[in-house]
C-alpha cells in the first residue's frame, strides 16, 4: 500500500518533532519513532484508525500516537493509496478542518 503525506501534514510532522526535541530533552526522538511506527501500522492494515467525520463527507480515519498523544489523519485516497492529511495534538479537544 502506497502512502503519501500532504504538505500540510509534512509541515505538521515537522513543527511537532522540532518542539519534541526541543522540549522533551530525555525522549528526544519518541515524536520521530512514534510517527514511523504509526505510518507503518496504518501502511498495513489501513481500517485500524477511527472514524473521523471531514467537512466534505470524505471518508477520513485517525490513529492516536499514545505516547505522545498525536493522532495521525488519513484517507484512503485510491485503493492502493493512502493520503496523510494531518498530524493532530489529541490534547486540544477538537480535530483539524479536514477538506
Amino acid at each position: 500500500m502506497n502512502l503519501e503525506l500532504a504538505p500540510r501534514a509534512v509541515r505538521d510532522a515537522e513543527r511537532h518533532a522540532r518542539w519534541w526535541r526541543d522540549n522533551r530533552p530525555a525522549a528526544r526522538l519518541l515524536f520521530d519513532q512514534e510517527l514511523a511506527a504509526g505510518l507503518d501500522q496504518i501502511r498495513a492494515s489501513p481500517e485500524i484508525g477511527l472514524a473521523y467525520p471531514g467537512i466534505t463527507g470524505k471518508d477520513y480515519r485517525r490513529l492516536l500516537l499514545p505516547r505522545t498523544r498525536f493522532h495521525i489523519y488519513y484517507r484512503l485516497a485510491a485503493p492502493d493509496r493512502i493520503r496523510v492529511v494531518a498530524i493532530w495534538g489529541a490534547a486540544r479537544e477538537r480535530g483539524p478542518r479536514l477538506r
